[in-house]
């Protein structure tokens, strides 16, 4: 099946949920779709267009918003569906969970997306509403709280060395 046949498929079956679609280059798919239309998205793309095998979620800090951004892999090429949530207002980016930026989680549609959704928490500060595990997957559990290193905003601070035997 070639780009076109694959984007006609997609349109039809997802209609206006799709806010824009395009094809760059030969085998790359990108559709990006509301935060409010991403699980019912996923739901349809997995069961009705065969799309299962998400290869990775990456996160994006476009400053004023994140996009996140589902690859899918697909013969002889890959859909990336991206969607985009404001990034909060207050200094340090998310004061309060109730000020965090919030993405539904699409576990329930594709489990494997777990690891990359706690991926988000960890790195963006993203809360992914729903996650069935939202333990930290790549931070320390010490890792200061409101500390987010994929942010555009962080500042990275060298703790002081300490040298055992050293001098003080």
């Amino acid at each position: 099946m070639n780009d076109l046949d694959t984007i006609e498929r997609i349109k039809g079956a997802l209609g206006s949920r799709i806010v824009e679609m395009t094809n760059p280059a030969p085998g790359r798919i990108f559709m990006t779709v509301a935060v409010e239309d991403l699980v019912s998205v996923m739901t349809n793309l997995k069961r009705d267009l065969g799309f299962w095998y998400l290869a990775t979620i990456s996160g994006f800090d476009k400053g004023d918003a994140f996009q996140i951004l589902y690859h899918f892999g697909l013969e002889g090429g890959n859909l990336n569906v991206r969607t985009q949530i404001p990034k909060p207002a207050g200094p340090d980016g998310a004061s309060a969970d109730k000020t965090a930026p919030h993405l539904p989680s699409i576990c329930a549609v594709i489990p494997g997306a777990i690891l990359y959704e706690r991926e988000l928490q960890d790195m963006f500060g993203i809360v992914v509403d729903n996650i069935p595990d939202p333990r930290r997957v790549v931070l320390p559990d010490d890792w200061p709280e409101q500390n987010f290193p994929l942010r555009k905003d962080w500042k990275f601070e060298r703790p002081p060395e300490v040298i055992p035997g050293g001098k003080k």
